[in-house]
């Protein structure tokens, strides 16, 4: 306990914590661009090898629509579902 009630500690630790960021402030945020290098550059470039493997941005785009067009599609059955099933229960109660 006597460890953490130690001033001198404590000190030292706002010491150390205000010289970190008097270390920061002294470099710029912002870095110089760099131009990627060769290896870089053919580790970018487009391989005819695996092209049958990527998607397409048009198939994708189809998909993501027929997806999206079957959750409207399912969710508007469910609603349909619970209003029907609501309706049955009020009439049977009246009954």
């Amino acid at each position: 306990m006597a460890f953490f009630l130690n001033q001198t500690s404590i000190a030292s630790h706002f010491r150390s914590h205000s010289q970190k960021t008097e270390d920061l402030a002294s470099f710029p945020r912002r870095r110089f661009h760099v131009e990627p290098g060769a290896r870089e550059k053919a580790l970018l470039a487009e391989d005819a090898t695996l092209k049958p493997f990527k998607s397409y941005k048009k198939s994708v785009k189809k998909l993501r629509k027929i997806g999206n067009a079957l959750t409207i599609v399912v969710v508007a059955g469910c609603c349909y579902e619970v209003y029907v099933r609501a309706l049955t229960r009020e009439e049977a109660q009246k009954l």
